[in-house]
């Protein structure tokens, strides 16, 4: 049997937990319970990085907004460039744009696009991505 890191149920005990929250029937995890507690977060980014340290990931792209929280410190400790996914009208210039599915409605996440941008060079060799998501 794996032993039990203690780290994990730090983590989730310093998520609080809003009922109801944008709408009836949505269990909203608020992380910003566990910004404030320094070795919850720590915690959160060296579990990241601890499982994708030395997987040749060339990119981390972060989904607004708690993508743009853990994204960068994981992308630095493991090696990689950091891009933000944005919400729409957020970002100048040409952008892509994707619609997605929550689960109270649907949104959309925008990127720029750039001659020799960094995700769209690794797309194009085919090294890994890591994408951070908004967890349900």
């Amino acid at each position: 049997m794996a032993e039990k890191d203690e780290r994990n149920e730090r983590i989730a005990s310093s998520i609080r937990v809003v009922p109801n929250f944008p709408k009836p029937g949505i269990m909203f995890q608020d992380i910003t319970t566990l910004l404030l507690d320094p070795q919850a977060f720590k915690d959160t980014v060296d579990l990241f990085v601890e499982r994708y340290i030395g997987k040749s990931i060339s990119v981390v792209a972060g989904v607004e907004a708690r993508g743009f929280i853990f994204g960068p410190p994981i992308a630095l400790a493991i090696g990689a460039k950091f891009v933000p996914l944005r919400k729409p009208r957020k970002l100048p210039g040409e952008v892509i744009s994707e619609e997605y599915v929550l689960e109270y409605g649907t949104d959309c996440l925008e990127m720029h696009i750039w001659r020799g941008s960094a995700l769209g060079r690794e797309r194009l060799s085919g090294k890994p991505l890591f994408i951070i998501v908004e967890a349900r």
